[in-house]
Order: C-alpha cells, then structure tokens, then sequence
C-alpha cells in the first residue's frame, strides 16, 4: 500500500468517527447503524461490559433509549492501518447530556472494509471519569 492510500484509509476511518458522533447527536439511529459491519459489535461507555452485536441489535439499543439532547466531542484520533481492509483506532470522548454533568471516555475501534466501504467491526467505548 502506498503512503497516500494509507493516509486516506486513516481520513476515511477517522471521517467515520466524527460521523457517528454526528448522526448520534441527531438521533440518527439507521444512519449509525449503517456504520457498521453487518456482524459489527458495540458497547457503550457507560456498559463497556455489554455486548451488543449485530444491525438489529445495535438499532434496537438505540432506539430503545430515552430522548434526550446530546453533543458528543471526540478528539485525539490515531488510527493505524494494519493492511487495505483492516485498521484499529483510538479517540477520546467528551459527551455533554442536557442537565447532566458530562462524562469523559475513550472509544477504541477496529475497521473493515465490506463491500468497498469502511465500517465499523467493533466500537468498544469507556468511561474515563464524570465530573
């Protein structure tokens, strides 16, 4: 692979960070829920030890949250490309709730390309701290 199509690999990774955090903030559940591998797996940070895996799954956990507004920051992406169809990635999160303190954490991530697109295989969030 070569050092542009590496760097576009990791822009294409990190574009898909930013993006969730997009559409999770619009309540944009099908459209996150795209973001993922078919078998793709995902735990909050605040249930780092539930598993949740699957489209129907992942769309149902959203779904089944309660409304609420949100802004979700994340920041300090570093993603290493392993090969042409998989990368793992790092960022920390900020998440503001209305009326709530906000909570500091960390997703880690692990890519695939499917279908010529990079998803999501797994999205492992954690709290850091509250304040």
């Amino acid at each position: 692979m070569t050092g542009a199509e590496r760097q576009a690999f990791e822009w294409e990774c990190t574009r898909l960070i930013a993006l969730y955090a997009n559409l999770n903030d619009a309540h944009r559940w099908a459209d996150i829920v795209a973001l993922y591998h078919p078998d793709g797996l995902m735990t909050r940070p605040t249930a780092p030890g539930d598993e949740i895996r699957g489209h129907a799954a992942i769309l149902a956990a959203f779904e089944a949250r309660a409304p609420r507004t949100t802004r979700h920051v994340c920041a300090n992406v570093v993603i290493d490309v392993a090969d042409e169809n998989t990368a793992t990635g790092h960022c920390a999160m900020l998440l503001f709730v209305e009326n709530r303190p906000p909570l500091v954490g960390s997703f880690d991530d692990r890519f695939v390309r499917h279908d010529g697109q990079w998803r999501f295989l797994e999205r492992r969030g954690s709290l850091t701290f509250s304040a």
